[in-house]
């Protein structure tokens, strides 16, 4: 069978990883998987066009309700869809889009959800059939390359220190848009580095938004936020270089460089306004560090507190789990164990590409 796979592949992305695994899952059936950029096609009917070329594709299917399944409402074979996340949780509130989506969900022959959370809000915002929804987990793999130096790391993201080895460093692994909102500790936790240097956030992901990525560049570069009166800032002079101190701002890696990292810091964490299933924390448990999630449906699905990671609501209440997970190390020894359990059992990738498989089988 010769499939069209539409997802949007930034590279460097969890969409484009997960869409790289699930191609090569039905690849290995022995059918031919052509998978493509959604942001090539302005029009369903671009997508028409190029699914009767000759020889035809027979099937198709697509990562995101929106950006990517609007564009199979015009092609004459059957086609599956798997919720991207933003789809359901974002997406869904704005009426233009949801109209559409159920047109989507209605035509597809099947859906897929990382979650039953994610399942269960599509079933409550759009017209949908719940037979034809299913909860497939991410398969998760984690590979780390052999050829990676830390310290070369710090000092390409600006971090200068001559006690690398005793810096505690708290990686945010996201992309660079509003979603994954990575700003959102950034004050705080520069006011904790001012008082153990120690700690440092590095931010690291692909620069998907342009308009975020100028802002997110020029937070971490600035020197003191205008604001500041006068006084404050000789006190804050006297104790730190800047309210931005102790954040930086990383180039984006391969996956192997970028798990090394992970394996190499003291915790990876997730600020994201929405999630569908973030492949960064189910990687890091793989890795078998620790992970600091926001409070948020996405998240609290794969991590419960205290047992797989530790969740936070607010800026404040980031920086409270931090220390308990500095200071208690039965905590911290517990979440990596039960996190990495969690994962080999509930995210392998023998599960993923049976299920995959055999959800294609329904599009001959």
């Amino acid at each position: 069978m010769k499939l069209l796979f539409l997802a949007c592949l930034s590279p460097q992305t969890g969409n484009h990883t997960t869409a790289e695994r699930i191609r090569s899952h039905i690849e290995s059936a022995g059918h031919t998987c052509e998978l493509r950029d959604a942001a090539e096609f302005q029009s369903p009917a671009e997508v028409a066009g190029l699914v009767s070329r000759n020889p035809p594709f027979e099937g198709a299917l697509a990562i995101h309700l929106f950006r990517a399944g609007r564009l199979l409402l015009g092609v004459q074979v059957p086609f599956g869809i798997i919720f991207g996340g933003t789809d359901i949780n974002e997406d869904v509130k704005v009426e233009q889009k949801r109209v559409v989506m159920e047109q989507v969900l209605l035509k597809a022959r099947f859906a897929v959800a990382f979650t039953d959370k994610l399942k269960e809000e599509a079933e409550l915002c759009l017209l949908s059939q719940s037979r034809k929804i299913y909860v497939q987990p991410q398969g998760i793999h984690t590979e780390v390359t052999e050829k990676f130096c830390w310290a070369e790391f710090l000092k390409s993201s600006g971090v200068s220190s001559e006690y690398v080895d005793e810096l505690r460093v708290f990686l945010l692994v996201c992309g660079l848009r509003r979603v994954k909102d990575p700003l959102y500790l950034v004050e705080v936790f520069s006011e904790w580095h001012c008082k153990d240097s120690q700690n440092v956030l590095v931010i690291i992901g692909p620069k998907i938004d342009p308009v975020l990525t100028v802002e997110v560049e020029a937070v971490v570069q600035s020197i003191i936020h205008a604001s500041v009166s006068p006084e404050s800032r000789r006190t804050e002079l006297c104790h730190c270089s800047c309210r931005t101190a102790g954040v930086y701002l990383a180039q984006e890696r391969s996956q192997q460089e970028l798990h090394a990292a992970m394996k190499r810091c003291f915790a990876v964490l997730n600020c994201s306004v929405s999630e569908g299933m973030s492949a960064a924390i189910l990687e890091a448990m793989d890795l078998g560090v620790p992970v600091l999630a926001r409070d948020i449906p996405g998240n609290a699905a794969i991590v419960q507190h205290e047992f797989t990671g530790l969740l936070y609501s607010s800026p404040q209440e980031f920086v409270r789990q931090s220390q308990r997970l500095l200071s208690d190390h039965e905590l911290r020894e517990r979440v990596v164990r039960n996190g990495k359990l969690y994962v080999e059992e509930h995210h392998g990738l023998k599960q993923e590409r049976e299920t995959y498989q055999r959800l294609v089988d329904t599009l001959l």
